[in-house]
């Protein structure tokens, strides 16, 4: 089966970040929301359909932060921007038997409510280019917090 191109939404809102709870093959993980392109579509329509399925939120892309090359396909990563009035809830996958989806739940985490194996992905997508993020980052200073302990 060969990999489609995605889309994925990066939405703050607060100094928190949109994320699903998923299982995928037995393993928890938190994620942005976000799949693939659909035929005749942009990454754009993509990402803002993507959010309205999984999340049931309406968006308007602000900008793009990112393009990674992965697997053999293109990942379109967006600063998405939501109302303050709308409230996420947990979606559907589509391309996910109704029994069986994978999204379980869907939060809004500050960054450092988000285990550093999930952040790996936000960096890749341009996390680091929204607002206070840089400066929070910097906040962390020198010091090395690799998960298993060998410093």
């Amino acid at each position: 089966m060969g990999f489609r191109n995605r889309s994925v939404a990066i939405v703050l809102r607060n100094k928190k970040i949109l994320m699903e709870k998923v299982n995928y093959y037995g393993r928890y993980f938190y994620t942005v929301p976000g799949g693939g392109i659909e035929e005749g579509e942009t990454p754009e329509e993509a990402v803002l359909r993507e959010l309205k399925e999984e999340c049931g939120l309406e968006g308007k892309v602000v900008r793009k932060l990112a393009e990674t090359y992965t697997n053999g396909r293109t990942e379109h990563a967006f600063e998405v921007e939501v109302s303050d009035e709308q409230e996420a809830i947990v979606g559907y996958d589509p391309e996910e038997p109704k029994d069986a989806q994978p999204i379980k739940d869907v939060v809004w985490k500050r960054l450092e409510e988000i285990s550093e194996k999930d952040r790996v992905f936000l960096w890749q997508y341009g996390l680091v280019q929204l607002e206070g993020m840089f400066d929070e980052v910097l906040s962390w200073g020198d010091i090395v917090s690799y998960p298993k302990g060998t410093q």
